[in-house]
This record gives C-alpha cells, sequence and structure tokens, in this order.
C-alpha cells in the first residue's frame, strides 16, 4: 500500500496515473462515496506492491534505502540505477515489499439491547480475517458473582468460519457506569470471586472462547494488591481449563501516576501474571473532554515505554481507536459532548464543508475546523491513513505482540488495508 496526501488540483485520474493504477482500485481500496470531490489533504492508500518514493532535498540512494530497511544496492538494481547516478528532486523510485512481522490483533464488539444490531454483524463478518481475537464487550459481573451476557448473535458462526478466536470481556460494569464498589466485592469476597470464576469457565468451555480478558477500572486504589492476587487466582483456574488470560490496562506513565482510572493497576505484576495485556492507548481527546487527537503519538509512546520497563513486548497489545470527534467549540467543562464520526465521516463532513484537512505533525493525527449553519465552530480530530501507519511503525521499532481496537462498528476501511500490508496476522 501507498499512502498519498490529496494537493489543490488533484484529480483521481492524475494519482492512478502516477502510481500505474486505475481510478476504480483507489476508490474501491478507500470506500470512496464522492470520487471525483476529493479533500485536500485527505489520505488515501493506494494498492500497489512495494511503495513509490518521490526523492526529496538531500537524499541519497544509501538514506532512502536506509529509511525502507533494504540496501542501497538493491535500491539501485531495482530501478535500474548505477550506484553512483545523480538523484533528481522529485525522481520517481520503486520501493519493494519487504517481508511482513507476524503480531496478534484483536477488536471490541460492544453488542447493546438484546440482539447484536445488522452493523456490528457486517462489521465482524467484514473483519475478522484481519483478527486474531473478536472480543465480546461485555460479561458484566453481578454483586453475587454471576455474569450477565450480552448478546451473541452471528458472532460465534463468524468467527468460527474465519478462524477468529473468541475473547470473553469481563467488566465490573454497573449501570452502565464502572463501579469502584462492585469492583471492590469481586476482589475481596470468596463467595462472590467463587461463583465468578465458576461462571467464567462454564462459559468460555460451553460457548467457545478461548480467552479470558478482565477489563476491571475505577477500582478503590486500595484494591490494587487485592486485584493482583484476584488475578493470580483466576490465572490458575483459567489455564486448568487449557484458556487464556488477558486484562485491560489504564493508559499510565509511571507505577506512581495517581488517579482513579490508574492506582489499581500494577503494570508489573499484570506483565508476570496475564498471558498478554492491552494498554488503552486512547481517548486523550474525548467526548467530555477539550478537543484534541485522541490517540497522539507522543502521548502513546510515553504509556508504551513505560509498559516496557515492567511488561515484556511480545505481552502488550497496543490499544487503537477506530473513531474521532467532532467538537462544538467554545469547549464548556461539562458541556454537550462531542459527536463521536468514524474517519469515513470525517472526510465526507470536511468536503461538506469545503474545508481542508490539516495534519499535526507531533500527534500524528489530521483534524479540522469548520462553521456549521448556525455559525458555530467546530473541531474536529479523527484517525487516517498515516495516523495508523504511524501506529504501526511503533508496533514494529518496539517489538510489541499487536494491536487491540476499540471498536467495531464506525469504518475505517484503510486501517484494514494498511493493518494487511504491515502484518502476518496470528491465527489461533
Amino acid at each position: 500500500m501507498q499512502i498519498y496526501v490529496v494537493e489543490q488540483g488533484d484529480t483521481l485520474n492524475k494519482i492512478a496515473a502516477t502510481y500505474h493504477t486505475t481510478v476504480n482500485v483507489i476508490i474501491d481500496a478507500n470506500e470512496l462515496d464522492a470520487p471525483d470531490n476529493l479533500v485536500v489533504g485527505q489520505a488515501l492508500v493506494i494498492p500497489i506492491i512495494g511503495n513509490f518514493y518521490f526523492v526529496q532535498p538531500g537524499d541519497t540512494l544509501y538514506s532512502i534505502a536506509q529509511t525502507f530497511g533494504i540496501s542501497y544496492q538493491e535500491l539501485a538494481q531495482v530501478n535500474n540505477l548505477s550506484l553512483d547516478h545523480a538523484l533528481q528532486i522529485g525522481f520517481r523510485l520503486y520501493i519493494p515489499s519487504s517481508a511482513t512481522r507476524e503480531i496478534t490483533s484483536s477488536a471490541y464488539i460492544e453488542p447493546f439491547g438484546n440482539t447484536v444490531s445488522e452493523t456490528l454483524e457486517n462489521a465482524a463478518m467484514k473483519n475478522a480475517p484481519y483478527l486474531t481475537y473478536l472480543n465480546l464487550f461485555s460479561y458484566n459481573v453481578n454483586r453475587d458473582g454471576t455474569l450477565t451476557a450480552p448478546p451473541m448473535g452471528n458472532l460465534q458462526q463468524i468467527a468460527t468460519s474465519n478462524n477468529t478466536s473468541l475473547m470473553l470481556v469481563v467488566t465490573n460494569l454497573e449501570e452502565g457506569s464502572f463501579s469502584a464498589e462492585l469492583g471492590h466485592i469481586i476482589l475481596t469476597v470468596q463467595a462472590v470471586q467463587n461463583t465468578l470464576l465458576d461462571s467464567i469457565i462454564n462459559t468460555a468451555t460451553t460457548e467457545g472462547f478461548t480467552d479470558i480478558h478482565f477489563d476491571f477500572e475505577f477500582l478503590q486504589p486500595g484494591d490494587r494488591e487485592a486485584y493482583n492476587n484476584f488475578l493470580r487466582v483466576a490465572k490458575q483456574r483459567i489455564e486448568e481449563a487449557g484458556l487464556f488470560m488477558s486484562t485491560a490496562l489504564a493508559p499510565k506513565t509511571s507505577a506512581e501516576q495517581e488517579g482513579a482510572w490508574y492506582e489499581a493497576h500494577d503494570y508489573a505484576a499484570h506483565g508476570e501474571i496475564a498471558d498478554f495485556v492491552v494498554l488503552m492507548t486512547y481517548e486523550w481527546g474525548y467526548s467530555y473532554g477539550p478537543p484534541m487527537a485522541v490517540s497522539p503519538l507522543n502521548q502513546v509512546r510515553q504509556v508504551v515505554e513505560y509498559a516496557l520497563t515492567e511488561i515484556p513486548a511480545d505481552k502488550i497489545l497496543l490499544g487503537q481507536n477506530l473513531y474521532g470527534y467532532d467538537w462544538t467549540l467554545p469547549f464548556e467543562e461539562g458541556g454537550e459532548p462531542a459527536e463521536a464520526i468514524s474517519p469515513q465521516q470525517a472526510i465526507t463532513r470536511a468536503r461538506q464543508q469545503h474545508t481542508a484537512i490539516e495534519y499535526d505533525d507531533t500527534a500524528q493525527a489530521p483534524f479540522y475546523r469548520y462553521r456549521d449553519a448556525q455559525g458555530k465552530l467546530h473541531e474536529v480530530w479523527f484517525e487516517d491513513a498515516r495516523s495508523i501507519q504511524a501506529k504501526f511503525d511503533l508496533i514494529k521499532e518496539l517489538g510489541l505482540l499487536g494491536i487491540a481496537y476499540w471498536k467495531l462498528g464506525l469504518a475505517f476501511p484503510q486501517n484494514w488495508l494498511l493493518l494487511e500490508d504491515n502484518f502476518t496476522i496470528t491465527k489461533l
């Protein structure tokens, strides 16, 4: 895949000719709903084998080859150049494909109500080929230790037909919110724990789950060691049943980080006990907060670099959002929440509002502003091919186990094409 950013005056015909492909291939890959009306700053993925690179000032065959991880001799050979060829600025070089790394890929799916919607089932069917795990969110723990199950619909059949494993996500959600009180009961009352672990094992073996995933959030800080002890007991039971166990961790940058979301999550203990962990590296920009990138790369990197001091790299899944937000300005604390939108919706909205998409090089995320029909100013941050490629590059650089998406249901076709282009997905 090649990532191309639309410039003023570009057309699909012009872009297709540049990369020796067809207009229809680009339309299909990016699921373009208005192919004759591209947005300046819009990132497109171009399905080609390898990449094209256009020479920049100061480039040499050696420096370009280093960037792409190949030898300068190979780069010269595939482009029919002599080793002392003087590169002209703008000259197009072909970069051959390199071998892909195998990673674990998972995605949460959150059915609401009593059924799995057609939208979610279609998303699962479309994306399951790219997933090691489909994470069913969530089995809510009741105060007696029993479980309240979400609807399953056809998800089990979809997973099986795509050789995708099911992950049973267990939470301390109560009436729609994470409950510290419920969490305390789970972690400190032996009878509740016994019932819970029995329920988990019975459900997992009956319904065909492979991994048990504990997502206990906003626990009381004093329950940190109780959570660690619970996980040790749970791991023994789960392992005896022939299953894996994983956990979700708040995005910390130090062991001493304060705050209700962070303090009960012990990175070192989870790294020791669990088979793998998911770092929830998203929601810096969130619905009730000020406008900013949802998963800014600089912030994500800080979390991962701390995690690597406590947890082996081959146990870490990088959390990644599949959505963005549209904030109405000025931002007011406690005011109306931002609107969650898909990357596809964000591009459509930019086109409708006749505004160019900008890119923040520090956050590695696209954004733009516009005024609505009532004259209110909006700010939109979302994900695109460039921002997701930056996360893939981080996974490669730091040797992480893989990626975990929150959550299926909002369209982001470029992600899945680039995921497949960058990695081979583990199937258990």
